[in-house]
């Protein structure tokens, strides 16, 4: 496909869902990160680990995993590729870097992995039509330090007093 300014238009949509994606999902803002699925998403999250199939299932599925205040998580997506197919379907490519701090469970996590997404223009907005990533690599720290502390949370009511 020719690259026209139009074309540019709509991978900066694309990009501007995935940061969304990212946001919604560190924010526990589960209404938003709806938005960003198509209603038949595919995922396979950690090569396969995690798979669900349509929007529905995905977002309970991601809730039932993350959604309590002792589990913080950072989700960047940095140097895509994306690639328009036709007017409405684009696949793409982001280097992820996460982290993510399980108060409860004591553990931390620090990992990279490229994702890979097919994107679907419907009604005007791309979604997210398949998304999963691999890991490049994962480094668990268990139990946290003894000098691990906690100063600030977006989750924990006494940082907002």
């Amino acid at each position: 496909m020719a690259m026209t300014m139009d074309t540019y238009l709509e991978i900066e949509q694309i990009r501007q869902l995935k940061y969304r994606y990212f946001r919604a999902l560190d924010c526990h803002d589960w209404t938003l990160f709806e938005t960003c699925l198509a209603e038949d998403v595919k995922t396979a999250l950690d090569s396969g680990k995690y798979s669900f199939d349509g929007r529905a299932a995905f977002v309970e599925g991601l809730k039932a995993i993350m959604d309590r205040p002792g589990l913080l998580s950072k989700h960047q997506g940095h140097h895509p590729e994306i690639e328009m197919l036709a007017p409405d379907r684009a696949r793409g490519t982001w280097y992820l870097e996460d982290h993510v701090i399980d108060l409860d469970g004591g553990w931390m996590l620090h990992g990279t992995a490229f994702y890979q997404d097919e994107y679907v223009k419907r009604d005007g907005a791309w979604q997210i039509l398949a998304t999963g990533y691999r890991r490049v690599f994962e480094t668990l720290t268990s139990p946290l330090p003894e000098q691990f502390k906690l100063t600030a949370s977006l989750f924990d009511a006494a940082c907002h007093a």
